[in-house]
């Protein structure tokens, strides 16, 4: 559906909305770069996005719907599966007989419509809305799982509490097949679907289903956090560990060794694989499932928040085509996630790449991924001796966790390959002496690493946050922990801070806004997470280090002088941006 220029601009003209001389200072402009006059009027701040599209609904004789505080009712919203409703902006909100209509940001989106109008077979009536009318609607999807949670929960526990009861007056089951009877119970599968849904939806990362003396604890990892979900009967446990393990292909009757498995559930269109790890325990088995969202791809480096000097470095080590690229950090501190972006980035049609790790998390278009086996002696090391002899370019080793693969990945880099893979230490100079200890000769280290990368995982600041400015005794408490000099050079070198703007006086940080967290209806004043990186780039200066025995803490005060942001400095640097707050900061890296 096409806008007659004239006709909007009129219309622009007319709603008073902008002085004429706004209009005609746009106007030329627009002219001038050859794009609508609507853009121009946007950018310069003089019209809102949401503006603009209640023009067009006019112009366009198409409905405009406010859908701010409007409950939709969820048999009609759960109609658009919310990922397709999140990526398209559109949702559903009227239904009758034999039409549905929807509310978008872009009624020109002839591909969500046509989707749409195949998956529930309606004519599909399009309604213009604006952004906070789409954001209130997809905060119900979210409340209305949590209602449905809660209700499921609520009715079917009581079931729960019966089928136990009556598995204790008759004798607690022993045989594979009574046990999986139990998991196949309806009330139980309905838990457990709706735990599975519940997590989901929530984005967490991990469930925790831990028994305790006379309940049974559920918890949610949710952005590095763990949070209490819901508190079930004590004897619900055994018939929902039982679900889990015939899900996870487990044994069921043995309940005296852990076991590790896996399995995939489809969620609204989104395939999600969950890791599942069970361990016996004083009170029953406690079982942890990790959730990893399959085909995961389309990250970038300055998505995962890499910048300036640090960025650069690790795109110069792209283009080699030998050596080594290595991350470090704790578990969970998004090390996999950020190979899985370079492999994304590496990955063009003249390469092979292959990889050899423990588990496959994400999968990937032509890449080879091969998962470990140590079961059947299917080791890093078996695999990756394996690999080598399969014609990679590229080889991505989940984890270096002995001197067998340490030595193999080595010579694999100096044989004319581009290896990647990760190291668990605190530091980027901490890899150094970790690989030293793995009998790995300097002179072999100082011929194949190219850039260490150390990371850990902060939380993001949601849109409602407050600013503040450090006091001067803060200032001073702050600098003990950080170099505050470094971080405003940095800063004034990306161009965050412009460096006219303050003088070189030592109230410089007192003018710098920093921000907190304000709680809202849906969250806790955080959103997701971001990643506060360190890059060592292993240079000429740092190989003679390395070549003499240099300590870890040498090499860092040799990276630092050549430029390198330390991971605290760099969270500092984010906190300045107000994507996290300094607690948050050392907080994660006191960790």
């Amino acid at each position: 559906m096409l806008i007659e220029d004239s006709q909007l601009n009129k219309f622009i003209i007319d709603s008073n909305l902008v002085s004429r001389a706004d209009f005609d200072s746009a106007l030329a402009e627009a002219e001038a770069k050859g794009v609508k006059v609507g853009e121009i009027l946007v950018n310069s701040g003089k019209i809102t996005e949401d503006n603009l599209r209640r023009m067009h609904a006019y112009v366009l004789c198409i409905p405009f719907v406010d859908l701010k505080q409007k409950r939709i009712p969820f048999d009609t919203l759960s109609l658009i599966p919310e990922p397709i409703a999140r990526k398209n902006n559109i949702v559903a909100f009227k239904k009758t007989e034999d039409s549905l209509e929807v509310a978008m940001l872009d009624v020109n989106d002839l591909s969500a419509i046509d989707f749409i109008k195949k998956k529930v077979s309606l004519k599909i009536l399009p309604r213009l809305t604006d952004t906070e009318s789409i954001k209130d609607a997809l905060i119900q999807y979210q409340k209305s799982l949590k209602e449905e949670f809660g209700d499921i929960i609520q009715k079917e526990s009581m079931s729960l509490k019966a089928m136990a009861d009556e598995v204790v007056k008759n004798g607690n089951p022993e045989s594979e097949k009574d046990l999986k009877k139990i998991a196949e119970d309806l009330p139980v599968v309905r838990i457990v679907d709706a735990l599975l849904k519940h997590a989901i939806i929530q984005n967490a990362s991990d469930i925790h289903i831990e028994p305790m003396e006379d309940e049974l604890l559920i918890r949610y990892r949710i952005d590095g956090l763990l949070h209490d979900a819901m508190v079930l009967p004590k004897n619900a446990e055994p018939s929902i560990t039982a679900r889990i393990k015939v899900l996870s292909n487990l044994k069921l009757d043995e309940k005296r060794l852990p076991q590790d498995g896996r399995f995939k559930v489809d969620m609204n269109s989104e395939k999600v694989s969950l890791r599942v790890s069970i361990l016996p325990t004083c009170y029953g088995e406690k079982t942890v499932m990790r959730l990893l969202k399959e085909n995961v791809s389309g990250f970038t480096l300055e998505y995962l928040s890499f910048h300036g000097e640090g960025l650069e470095r690790i795109h110069r080590a792209l283009t080699q085509t030998t050596g080594m690229i290595l991350t470090t950090g704790p578990t969970g501190s998004g090390k996999t996630t950020t190979l899985y972006t370079v492999l994304d980035i590496l990955n063009k049609p003249d390469v092979n790449i292959c990889t050899i790790e423990d588990p496959v998390e994400y999968q990937m278009k032509r890449i080879n991924q091969t998962q470990v086996n140590t079961d059947i002696g299917f080791t890093f090391a078996s695999g990756l001796r394996t690999l080598v002899r399969q014609d990679p370019d590229i080889i991505m080793v989940g984890e270096i966790r002995d001197n067998e693969t340490a030595s193999l990945a080595v010579n694999a880099a100096l044989t004319g390959h581009l290896v990647l893979s990760t190291l668990h230490t605190n530091s980027a100079a901490g890899a150094i002496p970790r690989l030293l200890d793995m009998k790995i000769e300097p002179f072999l280290l100082v011929s194949t690493i190219n850039v260490i990368i150390a990371q850990r995982l902060v939380r993001r600041l949601s849109p409602s946050k407050d600013k503040y400015f450090l006091s001067k005794s803060e200032v001073e408490v702050l600098g003990k922990s950080v170099d505050l000099a470094r971080v405003l050079t940095a800063l004034q070198e990306e161009k965050i801070l412009k460096s006219a703007d303050f003088s070189k006086g030592g109230d410089v940080w007192e003018k710098i806004p920093f921000y907190k967290a304000v709680a809202g209806k849906e969250d806790d004043g955080f959103k997701s997470r971001l990643g506060i990186h360190e890059v060592l780039n292993v240079t000429s200066t740092i190989k003679e280090l390395i070549i003499k025995g240099g300590t870890s803490e040498q090499i860092e005060d040799q990276a630092r002088k050549e430029g390198m942001l330390t991971m605290i400095e760099d969270g500092i640097f984010k906190c300045v941006q107000g994507m996290t707050t300094i607690e948050e900061v050392l907080r994660v890296v006191s960790e």
